[in-house]
């Protein structure tokens, strides 16, 4: 059983301007252009721009028909339409092309207003073109100038002095500079505080694998020592206690074979408890779902039960057993690949950040076959990288290692962003004996 999912795409990093280079009012808005605010501010400005101009060249229309001029008004109306039409294209950045563009879409607009008045207010969305291109002082000085032309027109509409007139335009052109520059600092803080969010949760992640290697390895630690007292203490001693017994016996068989055979017996004594000893030893080092009874088959329903519940919600873990089993699978077989499971689940908790996962056993007549898939991120798996390392860390070479001890094979199947699946393959029939110490591990 194979489960496949497409990771979603990681958000990408935004990327902090050169040293040295100045940040221009609106950078932070342009950089993030999947900001809903920054849409929104764009879309609007543009409908105004397009509103205002179409409102100033009905005025004109309705009040000066037929007049000489309507001809280039029409015309430049059409001229700066199209101007304006081409900005977006060619981008926010201060290349010489949008300066350029600037410059000829402010130089229309300037003799526009000049033939006619009441094109002025389309100064307000040329606020906001201004400031998104150019640097913070010339971008002032541009607001500064389309203001001037501003009163100069209204003063040239009205029929005398109107203090209004003057002071509206500057009181507009501060507003409208000043609610872009907020818009352009939040942004900016916002993107600041993301940085800072996602280098938190990167310090975390970091800091808890630290911890869980940390308590694996003192874990380690604290078991390699209790089982060095435990052999110090019962192994080590008997062994000891024979070896001077069957000296002892050695030294005595030809003048006092009774107390030489007592060494013996005593000695033969000391050998049954040692052998008692590490049998014990062995038991209590198989892994515990076994030791509890049921075979193979609970052990991984179990593992699968302790594994869901551990993953809260974030993985669930299921398992099937596919097949009959015809003989009693042998106690090392059962033992690692109880083990390769736990392992295998391992990885995925701690690399594949996956969402499900499953455990296969099947029952073959030559071979048993456990399969451990999930849903996750997946990877390159090294027989294709032709590198000798692992991507995930000692998990996989100690899963080879095990089923090299019993003649078995493993297979990988994995793309990234289409999850893994593990197939582990032990034959029944030719398996290799183990070692005493395979016995142990």
């Amino acid at each position: 059983m194979k489960h496949r999912s497409r990771p979603a795409p990681a958000a990408g990093r935004a990327t902090d301007p050169a040293p040295g280079t100045a940040r221009t009012p609106g950078r932070a808005v342009r950089d993030r252009a999947g900001d809903p605010d920054a849409r929104w501010l764009t879309a609007l400005m543009h409908a105004a721009f397009f509103l205002l101009l179409g409102a100033s060249l009905t005025r004109f229309l309705l009040r000066h028909p037929g007049e000489a001029r309507t001809p280039w008004i029409i015309a430049l109306s059409v001229a700066i339409a199209v101007l304006y039409v081409i900005g977006p294209v060619l981008g926010s950045r201060p290349t010489p092309r949008s300066l350029v563009w600037l410059g000829v879409l402010v130089a229309v607009w300037m003799v526009l207003v000049v033939l006619a008045p009441s094109f002025a207010w389309c100064a307000v969305p040329l606020f906001f073109t201004g400031l998104r291109i150019l640097p913070p002082r010339a971008a002032l000085a541009l607001v500064a100038l389309l203001t001037l032309f501003v009163v100069a027109a209204q003063l040239r509409l009205a029929e005398g002095f109107d203090p209004n007139l003057v002071l509206a335009p500057p009181a507009v052109a501060a507003v409208a500079t000043a609610v872009f520059v907020h818009m352009q600092r939040q942004a900016e803080r916002q993107r600041e505080l993301s940085e800072r969010q996602r280098e938190l949760i990167d310090d975390l992640l970091r800091t808890r694998r630290e911890l869980a290697a940390t308590e694996r390895r003192e874990g380690t630690l604290a078991e390699r020592q209790r089982l060095s007292m435990e052999i110090h203490d019962t192994l080590a001693q008997g062994l000891s206690s024979q070896q001077m017994l069957l000296q002892a016996a050695d030294r005595t068989w030809d003048a006092d074979p009774a107390t030489a055979r007592r060494h013996v017996r005593t000695a033969t004594g000391i050998a049954e408890r040692n052998l008692a000893e590490a049998r014990r030893f062995v038991h209590d080092l198989a892994p515990a779902d076994l030791a509890a009874g049921g075979g193979l088959e609970a052990a991984l329903h179990a593992l699968a039960t302790r594994e869901t519940a551990q993953g809260q919600g974030r993985l669930t873990v299921r398992c099937h057993v596919e097949g009959e089993r015809h003989t009693a699978l042998p106690d090392r077989v059962q033992s690692a690949l109880l083990r390769i499971a736990q392992g295998a689940l391992a990885n995925v908790k701690e690399h594949a950040n996956a969402t499900e996962a499953a455990l296969t056993l099947t029952h073959l007549d030559d071979r048993v076959v456990l399969d451990i898939a999930d849903n996750g991120q997946g990877f390159v798996p090294t027989e294709r990288t032709g590198t000798t390392g692992s991507v995930r860390g000692h998990g996989l070479p100690a899963i080879r290692a095990r089923l090299h001890q019993l003649g078995g094979t493993l297979t990988i199947e994995s793309v990234p962003g289409e999850g893994t699946v593990l197939s582990a393959a032990v034959p029944l029939t030719a398996a290799t004996p183990p070692t005493a110490t395979e016995d142990l591990v």
